[in-house]
């Protein structure tokens, strides 16, 4: 028999503790307001972000991240939860039953998390902001799923740099896209760079 003090303790239990709210209440939301013109693949949108920052997340992997949606944007697109969910990529595209059409990673993911991810996604890309020739190197000969269908592109190191070194919680500006040139104006400020690719031999 349960007794009312008995009661008052099940009522008034505290919740357990939840550690993606920790996450969430850890996490810095940066806005972006990019209006985006993407000649080589005839894509104009403005957009406006809301990206979460992971607290281990550097602030160059933040700046890649958002580059990299602007460069594959395209209708239902979405971050994912990224670094609070390991297993998911930076960036991914599913379909109305939820197949992933596409698996975008950034950073420098190694061979084995790419053979998982092109196995589990039609299309898999890397934009890396390190080193892009070692990067690639790194996975020459590995064991990757289709690895011919692997689409690998270097974002221009020091553009990522210049644009950290602006970086703010609420941030606007334009990004162009040309013969494989990105042309990024902030306020009176223009950066550019180019994105290189690489495929890997079969």
């Amino acid at each position: 028999m349960v007794c009312p003090a008995d009661y008052a303790r099940i009522a008034f239990r505290p919740p357990e503790p939840n550690p993606r709210l920790w996450l969430a209440l850890g996490a810095v939301v940066h806005v972006f307001s990019v209006q985006l013109s993407h000649v080589d693949r005839a894509v104009y949108e403005t957009l406006d972000l809301r990206v979460a920052r992971h607290p281990s997340e550097s602030e160059e992997f933040l700046c890649a991240r958002v580059l990299a949606f602007c460069l594959e944007y395209r209708e239902g697109l979405v971050f994912s939860r990224g670094l609070a969910e390991p297993d998911q990529p930076a960036l991914e595209l599913r379909d109305l039953t939820g197949t992933v059409l596409a698996w975008i990673e950034v950073g420098a993911p190694d061979a084995a998390r790419l053979h998982r991810a092109s196995k589990a996604a039609r299309r898999v890309a890397v934009y890396t902001h390190h080193d892009a020739a070692r990067y690639w190197a790194s996975l020459a000969g590995a064991r990757i799923h289709n690895a011919e269908s692997l689409e690998l592109y270097g974002l221009d190191r020091a553009l990522v740099a210049t644009l950290v070194a602006r970086l703010e919680r609420r941030m606007a500006f334009e990004l162009s896209v040309t013969q494989g040139v990105l042309y990024l104006t902030v306020g009176q400020e223009l950066l550019f760079g180019p994105v290189t690719t690489h495929r890997l031999a079969t």
